[in-house]
């Protein structure tokens, strides 16, 4: 199954049947998958109605073998069609061997055009003029009117571009395929006597203990509890260096271990793993037709029985009304019945769609349908959140000031005892620098948190203290010109303000520090080299530090001092400005906003499940790169997309001009045609190839990674 015509022709057998729930088709991988009711309809009744269009089901297998006996039969068949055509076309130049010329020719049309023909009467049977049945009646119409060696030859062209075209096919499959070639059948379980058993990876429980050997492939996801070595993570995230990893760090499946063993406690099976949801996500994705596929396949509708109704009206209307010769016109309709078949111009987005979506999850970008790589491409406003996306997201306190004769260390005691409970970034910096300087605290008690501004709690000395914005500053009534002019000068500085008071006054401010990403800036500008009208940073720090924040990086609009519901107001806005907006966030934080955005965009997926889960994009590693690559990529396949298309529909409309004016041979129309299929699969192949000038990920070049057992 590698041609629209097969999948329309299975979608309409099956889609009737009472039972079935649900069809899923790959072209690419020749792969059906059906969600059916085993009380209704059983598998046996199912792999009959494949085999009623003339397809043969077998059981998805990833690693059987791709070359069937019925490949090799129709190899066969097409050698045994061009010997017999080259003495046929021999004879027919030969003075008395007309009639064994001909007999030759009609064998040669019967050996290419035997798999051809039957497919096609099938089609006949569900009253579908399918590329099969259009070629057959023009083969037999060509020896009808003693054009055998036409007809011959085009059933022979016909037979080698099938041939040709599913060997194309093949290698895509091969390429996508290779996604798969990451995962590791077995894994080296440890076990407490410290013996070691190899085990498929399907066996291991979640909390097992394997042992990963220099330069193997991590069978599973787990957590490091011996061992420190550097990690190539490319496979999963893309990042073009590895990455240090040692005791509590995460690790993945299909990540390749460096130079020292690792003992890692696997946290899920083999089935949930970050690299088996990717993998099972990539082909989710190519079931969602995009919506170029849609036009194509409703422009397909109507062009076939189009095309075969002027065939019909070359045929007749110049025999019947203007009294000329048949045969010239029945000619010049065979030929456009050839170019009726749509094949071409139906799988030239497909192929690209799949292609594109394979092209991103190897370098670490998981998109989630051909709709969505389409709506990527033509997004041309990007809004990120600040906090861990464009910054780093390790803020670390650098200034401390204490007002009303409070010191350093009595505000970062009373802002530390207020954040224990507290799991915001910013809390976490101030428990951070408490602990730094040897400050001991005890937690609050009644913590409660203020949304979008801080927290308050219950110190041991019985009162109420909170932590946050200067907003709360404000909202408390204990601001001062004093705390203002410390406040200005510290977000002039670029840092975020966090106030530290209580019911009566502020005790102090304390200064923190979040630096940008060091290719956040590089990414930005590339973003705006590709087009992007407008950049967008939303936050909800302050106005003056996300200005410095945004002004450093070469951001077009900041929006400060957001609440997590203005986030999605401003998204609001971008997009009633004509705007197509993709927001980048961290899946959690910003959902809002990301479900208020065109395309959502989350940042290290790979160790976020809500992320991979609730995102239409997800970036495997926390790297804002990614984003430029994503949108380029996406920008390749819509180009690759529309190129297609062009080439299909004008091949289509030069050879149909040249039909209708006498001057197209069968061959030509079927050189035509399936020509045109073989570019677009190759030029939509290209997709699967690092875009020009852009450095390859590490560990693509390198020779596969071994596996704990072979």
């Amino acid at each position: 199954m590698d041609c629209a015509d097969e999948e329309s022709a299975l979608r309409s057998v099956l889609s009737s049947r009472s039972g079935i729930e649900r069809l899923a088709f790959d072209l690419v991988r020749s792969r059906l998958v059906v969600d059916y009711d085993p009380e209704a309809i059983s598998d046996v009744a199912i792999r009959e109605a494949v085999a009623s269009v003339g397809l043969r089901a077998t059981d998805w297998c990833e690693t059987c073998p791709q070359v069937t006996v019925q490949d090799r039969l129709r190899l066969g068949s097409v050698v045994v069609a061009g010997l017999l055509l080259v003495a046929g076309g021999i004879l027919h130049f030969v003075p008395g061997f007309q009639v064994q010329s001909f007999v030759l020719l009609c064998a040669s049309a019967v050996s290419g055009g035997w798999f051809i023909a039957r497919k096609g009467l099938l089609g006949l049977r569900r009253f579908s003029l399918d590329i099969n049945f259009l070629m057959t009646v023009a083969a037999v119409g060509a020896i009808a009117i003693d054009e055998a060696f036409e007809g011959a030859a085009a059933m022979f062209l016909f037979s080698v571009a099938g041939l040709l075209e599913s060997w194309t096919v093949d290698r895509a499959r091969r390429a996508i395929a290779g996604l798969l070639d990451l995962t590791c059948p077995t894994a080296r379980v440890q076990h407490d006597d410290g013996a070691e058993t190899d085990l498929p990876v399907e066996e291991v429980v979640v909390g097992s203990r394997i042992v990963v050997r220099p330069g193997e492939r991590i069978p599973l996801d787990g957590v490091v509890v011996e061992g420190q070595s550097q990690i190539n993570q490319a496979p999963i995230t893309g990042e073009p260096m590895p990455v240090e990893r040692g005791p509590a760090s995460e690790v993945f499946a299909g990540s390749i271990n460096g130079s020292a063993a690792l003992v890692v406690e696997t946290t899920h099976r083999a089935e949930d793993t970050t690299l088996a949801r990717i993998i099972h996500m990539v082909e989710e994705a190519q079931a969602r037709k995009s919506p170029a596929e849609q036009w194509v396949t409703r422009f397909a509708a109507y062009y076939t029985p189009i095309v075969c109704a002027v065939a019909a009206g070359v045929a007749v209307f110049p025999w019947l009304l203007l009294g000329r010769e048949f045969v010239p016109g029945f000619y010049r309709a065979l030929t456009l019945l050839v170019i009726a078949c749509p094949c071409a111009l139906v799988i030239s987005t497909p192929v690209s769609i799949v292609c594109g979506l394979t092209r991103a999850a190897r370098d670490g970008v998981l998109i989630k349908g051909g709709a969505l790589l389409e709506r990527l491409g033509r997004a041309d406003c990007i809004a990120f959140d600040k906090t861990g996306t464009l910054t780093v997201g390790q803020p670390r306190v650098s200034r401390v000031i204490g007002f009303n004769e409070h010191s350093e260390e009595e505000v970062l005691l009373r802002g530390a005892s207020v954040e224990a409970r507290s799991e915001h970034p910013l809390a976490k910096a101030v428990l951070f620098e408490a602990a730094r300087r040897g400050i001991s605290f005890t937690p609050g008690t009644d913590f409660v948190t203020i949304e979008g501004k801080g927290a308050e709690a219950t110190l041991d000395n019985g009162r109420r203290y909170w932590v946050g914005s200067h907003r709360l500053v404000h909202d408390r009534g204990v601001n001062t010109a004093e705390g203002c002019a410390s406040a200005q000068q510290l977000e002039r500085e670029g840092q975020t303000v966090v106030a530290v008071g209580s019911e009566n006054h502020t005790c102090g401010f304390l200064g923190l520090a979040d630096e940008p990403r060091p290719n956040a800036r590089g990414s930005i500008a590339r973003l705006k080299r590709l087009g992007a009208r407008r950049i967008a940073m939303l936050t909800g720090d302050n106005k003056r530090t996300a200005d410095a924040v945004g002004a450093k990086l070469g951001i077009d609009t900041v929006l400060a001092e957001l609440l997590p519901a203005e986030k999605s107001q401003a998204i609001a806005d971008l997009k009633r400005k004509g705007c197509i907006v993709a927001m980048v966030g961290d899946g959690v934080n910003d959902a809002p906003a990301l479900a208020a955005a065109d395309v959502s965009i989350a940042m290290g997926g790979a160790g976020s499940d809500v992320a991979m889960e609730t995102a239409d994009v997800v970036l495997m590693a926390d790297d804002p790169s990614k984003v430029p690559e994503a949108v380029e990529l996406s920008r390749r396949t819509l180009r690759t997309i529309r190129a297609n298309i062009i080439v299909a529909l004008a091949t289509k409309a030069i050879v149909f001009g040249l039909a209708l004016a006498g001057h197209a041979t069968l061959w030509m129309a079927v050189a035509a045609d399936t020509g045109t299929s073989l570019v677009v699969i190759a030029n939509s192949m290209r997709l699967l190839s690092p875009a020009r000038g852009s450095a390859p990920s590490a560990g693509r070049s390198e020779p596969p990674a071994a596996c704990p057992v072979r």
